[in-house]
């Protein structure tokens, strides 16, 4: 054995000999907004507004609740009563992932490229998309989370159809906890 491989196992027998813990590794960004993900569970209303090309607006509710023995967070969009979008949030090592089930009939996969937890914001980056019909289709090109407070969340999709962009800016207030 060589020295860093014998250091530590050294250091988790000392560890366990007195009693102490072992060196915790450290939360990553990623976790830790994964953790507020997982906050969100429960019930929620609110309105959509579209801006850009495409032009409307209306009521919007959404359900949030976690899976996988807490690695994943789901959110469920509803409008008029049906789910129209699904998003699966989760974990890949280091990375905070997200794959969009959309309205649009294909799934775009992001990835987190800021995560401001200080300043409640999440910005998640096009990695790809499956089932899209050709590059002009619609199809959402990012997606941004604000955290106003424990009880309000924005959620701000990028879209783009036939080289037009378009935002869609979906504002929630917390209505209840969902018991799973």
């Amino acid at each position: 054995m060589h020295g860093r491989g014998f250091a530590f196992i050294l250091s988790v027998l000392l560890c366990a000999e007195t009693g102490a813990a072992a060196p915790a590794a450290p939360e990553t960004d990623a976790k830790a907004a994964l953790a507020k993900l997982r906050a969100l569970a429960g019930e929620w209303q609110g309105t959509f507004e579209w801006t850009g090309a495409r032009q409307d607006k209306g009521e919007m509710a959404a359900r949030y609740y976690v899976t996988g023995r807490d690695s994943a967070v789901i959110e469920d969009l509803v409008s008029d009563g049906v789910p129209t979008m699904t998003s699966a949030y989760h974990l890949d090592h280091a990375d905070l992932r997200v794959t969009h089930f959309c309205g649009a009939q294909n799934q775009p996969r992001l990835k987190a490229e800021r995560l401001d937890l200080a300043q409640g914001a999440i910005d998640f980056a096009l990695v790809d998309v499956t089932n899209l019909a050709s590059p002009d289709a619609p199809h959402v090109v990012s997606l941004g989370l604000r955290f106003v407070d424990a009880d309000h969340i924005t959620i701000i999709f990028g879209f783009t159809a036939g080289g037009k962009a378009s935002e869609e800016r979906i504002s929630l207030r917390r209505v209840g906890d969902r018991a799973l």
